[in-house]
């Protein structure tokens, strides 16, 4: 039986309870995404005075923007009693260690004249007082905030619906109070002064669905879930699929950061154990490798790694120092949304590096569904081509796709291949990419979607032959997509066909509103991509 076939179940049947109207996904973590997020402090950040850290970052938006960074995650935002702001005190307070509610602002305005998005890092599982342990203010609230079983001995709230967290008040967030406190905080002050993404904290400390009811409230572009739990490298299917039930919790609406491709990198690169990033299947063996559109990686992050430099910071699960740039050319490569470190780019001097992996994934029109095909993973060597047109390894051992193949860029370990990419900067090429999703393809066991069409890489009409898209979560009512490259500037027809390749059996949608019948399009010219973006299959 196929494990993957059956991991949304929950999902799909609260989504057929779902009341029509409601808020759907957020953008990024609903599409064949392009972003690429920089995560845009470290541990230390908040200990900067002059300039603070606000204004610090004011001054590198524009070189942010100019490396092709999308989004840029933001410290927690509000006033708080720890240092680093994990510890929210006065959540409609927005002056911190990070800097005052002015400076946040013009740091965000910098971000948006760059073409960067803002994430804001929501910390709401917990909460301290004012003054003493639960004396809340603005906003204010009583012990029924408190989830019961507090260390506080004080709570009058009910059950908490997650893991606790003895630093702070656990919050019970089934209290209508306060979640209409937490709502407007979210689509008041945080969208008024110009974020339009979350980070939810330690995501493990309450239920999936309350993600869900506040991501709705603010309608975000970006949302992501921290689950970050122990990872047995004996049994890694139980570590992702907390993963799959955290996104299935909130009925798809945030994804989650791949911690379990996080700690894959960890151990392949730290003790050389490159074949654990395939599994039993063929796939990548982290998140990505099961819903790839909904995992955002990384390779570390302000708890995970160093800070400034390798010896400082909270080191708490870290890529070797040394060996960074590999996990860089794995997630900037892969499928998932990309996260990079501050850190990384700045204080240990990788921008140049770190700049020329990312353009590889721009030209080369890699996104969060990219498709992977595993050419080696073993001791000393994993090699991997994604798309079709992007040939990667990293590991010691030498590997290299071909004659056919342009070598982009390569370091220490690690290597990066290209061919029919979309030029560089003469507006010639032979191929561009094209993103093909569809929403809803109501398939059965067995069935795999195709795109079939008039052209050779789509199987020239022939099913058998067409181009075979990925599944993006599980069960029948869930996204396909994938990226295809086809000739530059041509018209192009196609349909969508359920395929089961073992029955050589073919189901096509019905025609088209079109005068061929088909759907109809035309791909980009060379320098950019095209993504088409199906609706549902059409009976």
């Amino acid at each position: 039986m196929n494990r993957n076939k059956l991991l949304s179940c929950a999902a799909l049947v609260l989504a057929s309870l779902a009341p029509a109207g409601q808020a759907t996904a957020a953008t990024q973590q609903a599409q064949a995404s392009s972003a690429i997020m920089v995560q845009g402090f470290h541990w230390n950040s908040a200990n900067y005075a002059n300039p603070n850290w606000y204004n610090v970052l004011q001054g590198k938006a524009s070189d942010l923007g100019a490396m092709g960074f999308t989004h840029v995650w933001l410290p927690p935002p509000t006033d708080a009693g720890s240092t680093q702001g994990y510890l929210p005190r006065q959540l409609n307070v927005l002056d911190s260690r990070y800097g005052s509610e002015t400076d946040l602002k013009n740091a965000i305005t910098a971000f948006s004249n760059a073409g960067i998005k803002s994430v804001a890092d929501v910390v709401i599982n917990h909460r301290v007082g004012t003054a003493g342990w639960y004396d809340f203010t603005n906003p204010a609230w009583g012990t029924y905030a408190v989830a019961a079983g507090d260390e506080c001995n004080c709570s009058t709230g009910a059950a908490d619906s997650g893991d606790g967290y003895s630093a702070a008040r656990d919050i019970d967030h089934s209290n209508t109070t306060v979640q209409g406190d937490i709502k407007n905080w979210l689509n008041n002050r945080l969208k008024g002064v110009g974020f339009s993404g979350i980070r939810y904290d330690y995501s493990k400390g309450y239920g999936a669905s309350y993600a869900k009811v506040y991501h709705d409230a603010m309608a975000p572009d970006f949302c992501v879930g921290e689950i970050w739990t122990d990872l047995n490298y004996s049994n890694v299917d139980a570590h992702r699929q907390l993963l799959m039930n955290w996104v299935d919790g909130t009925q798809g609406t945030c994804g989650a950061f791949d911690f379990t491709t996080k700690g894959l990198l960890n151990q392949a690169l730290a003790y050389n154990e490159y074949g654990r990033l395939k599994d039993s299947t063929g796939k990548p063996a982290g998140g990505i490798g099961w819903w790839a559109q909904k995992m955002v990686t990384f390779v570390d992050n302000h708890d995970t790694g160093p800070s400034e430099s390798c010896g400082n910071g909270q080191n708490h699960w870290p890529v070797p120092c040394d060996k960074v740039l590999q996990g860089y050319a794995y997630v900037l490569t892969h499928p998932g949304i990309p996260s990079v470190y501050y850190s990384h780019i700045y204080d240990w001097g990788l921008r140049t590096q770190l700049k020329a992996l990312m353009d590889v994934r721009k030209a080369q029109g890699l996104t969060s569904t990219s498709t992977v095909a595993i050419q080696r993973a073993e001791n000393g060597l994993y090699a991997a081509i994604i798309n079709g047109n992007t040939a990667m390894k990293i590991g010691a051992t030498e590997w290299n796709p071909g004659t056919e193949w342009t070598l982009a860029t390569s370091g220490t370990g690690y290597a990066v291949w290209t061919k029919g990419s979309t030029g560089g900067g003469g507006g010639t090429c032979t191929t561009v990419p094209v993103t093909f999703t569809i929403a809803n393809a109501n398939t059965t066991l067995g069935q795999d979607l195709y795109v079939v069409g008039n052209q050779t890489q789509l199987g020239t009409w022939t099913p058998a032959s067409g181009f075979k898209l990925t599944i993006q979560g599980s069960g029948a009512n869930v996204p396909w997509s994938g990226t295809v490259q086809l000739p530059p500037a041509t018209a192009i027809q196609y349909k969508f066909v359920k395929y089961n390749a073992n029955t050589a059996t073919a189901a096509w949608e019905s025609n088209a509103a079109t005068t061929s019948g088909n759907r109809e399009a035309t791909t980009a010219a060379c320098e950019s991509s095209t993504t088409l973006n199906g609706g549902n299959f059409r009976f």
